[in-house]
């Protein structure tokens, strides 16, 4: 809030008496800032002014005083600007009170000022954070990982956006990045280290909530955990071909004419859209794992064998903790089988939808056994 440059004219004639300075003629003087402004955000105060226009290199002073004061105080010199724009963070606020400033260009060598010609009015409000970030996990995938959590924060009517940061013991943390999506891709994860992550909610006036439980993981290099993403966010990593080598990368462009399939998204949901050569089987399958080998649980459930009939190439819908069969051209121009399961659909940083997913791939053309079987199949 701005207050008349009248009321300023009698409280800089205090900052004067307090700083023992010299109030400045006009057409006498530095020249005086111009276009005061100031804001809260996050426990600071932050006051910001433009250069006037006979600016000749001189210093800043900022005073400000509460509202419930009668005198101003001398808070900051401020000498460097950038742009034409000059700021200065007031850290030293107190919850509930209400504070005024203003801004005066001062001459180094007689100490005359040129004050704006008005005073800004911040309110500070009660910090109250939106609530804790809950139900952290970290995937880990080939090369990232991704992390996901609960909305309870959104629910919050000034809920604003999220902090990722990396915990990197020994007390020291890296803020990886902010997003106001209930998901994150870190892409500079190695493979072979484990990393720890925490989340937290920021509202509308800044405000951070404590930090989540920690989530961990550890990316690998295979064939589970693979990532697409939607072909409307990231076309260029939108298109998959199964591949019998693992050297080689299965994702490409969504539109590539050797693409298997791609990922779509709409308002109904996630899409799998068959490409050239591929058919889909419309039956989802329920499942608990890729993969049901030696040692797995009694209760663990896996597509074995793909069905050798029924398949289409109409657009499938897709759905978490599910797999999927596909009759698909291998690079001799044979028909294999392969499958793919859905671990997790979600959302990025940036919220670009992406898909997670394992998969497996018959070697030996027209066999739908999709069960390890010694140098018949490659299977991850």
């Amino acid at each position: 809030m701005r207050r008349a440059a009248g009321v300023l004219l009698t409280v800089l004639g205090m900052a004067a008496c307090e700083s023992d300075t010299t109030i400045v003629v006009p057409g006498d003087g530095p020249s005086a800032p111009r276009a005061l402004e100031a804001f809260y955000y996050g426990g600071v105060v932050t006051v910001t002014w433009e250069l006037g226009p006979g600016w000749n290199g001189e210093p800043f002073r900022v005073y400000a005083k509460r509202t419930s004061d009668a005198d101003w105080f001398f808070i900051a010199e401020v000498t460097n600007c950038s742009g034409g724009v000059c700021s200065y963070e007031d850290r030293n606020v107190v919850e509930g009170v209400t504070y005024l400033y203003y801004v005066a260009a001062v001459d180094p060598a007689t100490g005359v000022e040129a004050a704006t010609d008005y005073s800004v009015e911040v309110a500070v409000p009660f910090a109250t954070a939106p609530p804790d970030p809950t139900g952290v996990q970290a995937v880990a995938l080939d090369g990232a990982i991704y992390l996901r959590w609960s909305d309870v924060a959104r629910g919050e009517a000034d809920f604003s956006f999220y902090r990722i940061y990396q915990d990197a013991g020994a007390n020291e943390t890296f803020l990886l990045g902010e997003t106001d999506s209930e998901g994150f891709l870190d892409e500079l994860a190695v493979n072979g280290e484990t990393y720890r992550y925490f989340v937290t909610s920021v509202d509308t006036q800044g405000h951070e909530s404590a930090g989540s439980g920690l989530a961990s993981g550890t990316p690998r290099p295979d064939f589970s955990g693979e990532y697409l993403y939607a072909a409307s966010d990231r076309p260029d990593r939108a298109g998959f071909r199964f591949q019998a080598d693992e050297s080689v990368d299965p994702v490409m462009d969504a539109f590539d004419a050797s693409r298997h399939f791609r990922l779509e998204i709409d308002a109904a949901g996630w899409w799998l859209v068959p490409g050239p050569g591929t058919s889909v089987h419309p039956q989802a399958f329920a499942t608990t794992a890729l993969k049901c080998g030696p040692g797995a649980d009694a209760s663990c459930q896996d597509l074995s064998v793909a069905p050798t009939s029924g398949y289409t190439t109409a657009d499938l819908p897709l759905d978490a903790q599910t797999s999927y069969a596909l009759r698909v051209r291998g690079d001799d121009g044979q028909t294999r089988y392969a499958t793919i399961r859905v671990v997790l659909l979600g959302f990025d940083q940036n919220d670009d939808a992406l898909i997670i997913f394992d998969w497996a791939y018959q070697l030996l053309p027209g066999n739908p056994a999709l069960a390890p079987t010694v140098g018949t199949l490659a299977v991850r």
